[in-house]
């Protein structure tokens, strides 16, 4: 059998789990169906023999004899157009989704056959979890799925592998991923060391010039001259004033400071002064060419400092998910004006949010809490930011549906040094697991027969 390859033109591999309906996404995410999942980087190219069949739906590709159809990739399209954003040619994406279908197949192949399984007690709990954080019971959820045209019983299924693909991660990966305390120490130095370089002062300057041709008597009054002027900021006079009165550089007019600069655009001379004194320090009389110069480190801003520090935002959201009966442009028309009946008084934020909003969050009026940098998916968290408080966004497309933000208020929190290094442990894991991941990936789907049919048509 002769195979060739379906070019990938460089595209990145799109996200896994594309059996999963839109809704499912927000099992494994919290109840406002905002944060992200961990994603599979599945990559080798798909193979094909034979000419494009003809017919309604056909055999693409078989996995070790099990059979993924052209409906499947259809269906899998399908649900990631739904998501909205911005997508390859069809032909393209057909050939991605196929891809990553044969590697999930693979995947889900290799988590039975190692004897993992998902009960009937643990698809219901999912499924009624699923249900609950859409602010539905079970019926009525399963009835929803109906109306969207999703089979219930397909959905239970694609439940029951994104599951299954949960399991076989946290097996797999979690627990050959190891970070020691020597780890994070490393990790905490080699931080500290990059945030050091990033420090900005704010110093304050005396210039008494020396001209090149001086005699020593002249020197010596110069130099007296900078002396006293150093006595007097230490002294606690207003920098200001002193630097009117004695400084001959060119920022002593506008009180003699040189605003927030970091250390690398500042004389070597100044920095090795500077770099150990406090916030209102002195240094001086320095001598440089130019003459003797008195510094006083007005600001001081530490990029590790500012690092330890989080600003948390209490946000609401209402959120429309575009499916058979909504399409994207109703959703974002409706919310538009839901956001012009707020702004005119004539209806509150959170009734609207109680009544229209399909997600977990409309129970209480839409309100996420208190959230931190990272725990949005990053199209919603941008416009987030940009909000001032009591602010209200456009409608804004995300990959759950169309949201009408608001944000009510902002807050900064100190990081203690345990939550620090929990932070940088959690990011060594998250680095070494996908690691890990992708060499599952390749190992599994290398071990695989892969048998490819006619190339998918979308």
């Amino acid at each position: 059998m002769t195979e060739t390859s379906f070019p990938s033109a460089g595209r990145k591999p799109l996200l896994s789990g594309l059996l999963v309906a839109l809704l499912v996404a927000s099992f494994a995410v919290q109840a406002q169906g905002l944060r992200l999942n961990p994603n599979l980087n599945l990559g080798p190219n798909v193979r094909a023999e034979r000419p494009v069949a003809v017919d309604a739906d056909f055999i693409v590709a078989l996995v070790n004899a099990e059979p993924i159809t052209n409906h499947e990739v259809r269906q899998a399209m399908r649900r990631l157009e739904q998501r909205g954003g911005a997508r390859p040619p069809a032909d393209e994406l057909a050939r991605e989704v196929l891809d990553q279908l044969i590697s999930e197949r693979a995947l889900l192949q290799h988590a039975q056959e190692t004897g993992l399984r998902v009960d009937e007690a643990s698809l219901l709990q999912a499924e009624q979890a699923v249900a609950a954080q859409n602010g539905l019971g079970l019926e009525a959820f399963r009835r929803r799925l109906s109306a969207e045209g999703i089979e219930p019983s397909a959905f239970r299924d694609d439940l029951r592998r994104q599951i299954l693909m949960q399991r076989l991660r946290e097996r797999e990966v979690g627990s050959r991923v190891q970070v020691s305390e020597a780890d994070v120490d490393d990790a905490m130095r080699a931080r500290r060391a990059a945030l050091s370089a990033d420090v900005s002062v704010n110093l304050g300057h005396v210039l008494v010039q020396v001209p090149e041709s001086v005699g020593p008597d002249r020197l010596r009054e110069l130099e007296a001259r900078a002396q006293q002027a150093a006595d007097r900021v230490r002294a606690g006079e207003e920098f200001a004033s002193v630097a009117r009165a004695f400084s001959d550089a060119a920022e002593a007019a506008t009180g003699g400071q040189f605003g927030l600069r970091p250390y690398s655009r500042l004389p070597e001379l100044f920095v090795q002064a500077v770099r150990d004194l406090p916030v209102g320090g002195v240094a001086g009389p320095l001598r440089s060419p130019a003459g003797f110069h008195v510094l006083k480190v007005i600001e001081r801003r530490d990029a590790a400092a500012a690092n330890a520090r989080v600003v948390q935002t209490r946000a609401s959201h209402i959120l429309l998910r575009p499916g058979p009966q909504l399409s994207e442009a109703q959703a974002i028309e409706r919310l538009a004006g839901m956001r012009q009946q707020v702004q005119a008084g004539q209806a509150s934020f959170e009734s609207l949010a109680r009544e229209f909003s399909q997600d977990g969050s409309a129970s209480e009026g839409g309100d996420l809490g208190w959230s931190e940098p990272g725990m949005f998916v990053p199209e919603f968290e941008q416009v987030m930011n940009a909000l001032r408080p009591g602010q209200l966004s456009e409608p804004v497309v995300s990959r759950f549906g169309v949201h009408l933000i608001r944000v009510a208020e902002r807050r900064e929190r100190e990081l203690s040094d345990r939550e620090q290094r929990e932070l940088v442990r959690a990011q060594l894991r998250e680095q070494r697991a996908e690691s890990a991941l992708d060499a599952l990936v390749q190992d599994v789907r290398g071990r695989a027969y892969v048998e490819l049919r006619d190339p998918p048509r979308p």
